[in-house]
């Protein structure tokens, strides 16, 4: 039915938007957002030791994390110890960060921790850095 014909039958035009749907739609989307947004950011969970630290920008490198069971990973990757050494290598080359960084759980070992820093120092890596959670001042470390 045209303009026309709907003047013609007493029916008036409407120029309005109905922003019902619309709200429903942003609504929705806000959810979806809000339970997705945590995932993700992801990541290995484990519980980084507190020291003096520095904020990092997770795009500046390479992040070896090492949970409390001794499973390594590269970059959220799971890998053995034995397909570590041209692991890295191969992401090192491929992406070229400045630094490689460690963050080991606060429960593994140490020499875990050493174990991963050598294989760094054996593919030529000198910039490796550990992670640390920052010390709350007011808690006392």
């Amino acid at each position: 039915m045209n303009r026309r014909a709907a003047r013609h039958l007493g029916l008036e035009v409407q120029a309005e938007i109905n922003v019902t749907s619309l709200v429903d739609v942003a609504f929705t989307l806000l959810i979806i957002f809000m339970i997705t947004a945590p995932i993700i950011q992801g990541g290995v969970e484990i519980e980084v030791p507190r020291a003096p630290s520095a904020p990092l920008q997770a795009s500046e490198g390479i992040v070896i994390t090492i949970d409390r069971e001794g499973r390594l990973y590269l970059d959220d990757t799971p890998v053995t110890l034995d397909e570590f050494d041209a692991a890295v290598v191969q992401v090192i080359r491929r992406r070229d960060p400045e630094t490689v960084y460690v963050k080991g759980d606060t429960n593994v070992s140490y020499g875990a921790v050493l174990r991963v820093i050598g294989k760094l120092k054996e593919a030529e890596i000198e910039a490796v850095s550990l992670i640390a959670e920052p010390e709350d001042p007011r808690r006392g470390g």
